[in-house]
């Protein structure tokens, strides 16, 4: 039997609207590049304060896939 062996690289998102969009758009992007994305996990939330109300949300994330035969 042959056990899958992943790759994992560590991406950050960014949203003016929210954390799931941040995730969203890394993953986006990740997918143009990457095939069989499989998993993701949430490392870091930051964001960036503008006035006195939250401007951008930063997410880093780490995506795993597949390494191919």
């Amino acid at each position: 039997m042959s056990y899958p062996v992943y790759k994992q690289v560590e991406l950050t998102g960014t949203s003016a609207n929210s954390i799931e969009e941040a995730v969203d758009n890394a993953l986006a992007k990740a997918s143009q590049s990457i095939r069989n994305l499989s998993w993701f996990e949430v490392v870091e939330t930051r964001g960036r304060v503008e006035g006195s109300q939250v401007g951008l949300w930063q997410v880093t994330i780490k995506v795993g896939f597949p390494v191919e035969d």
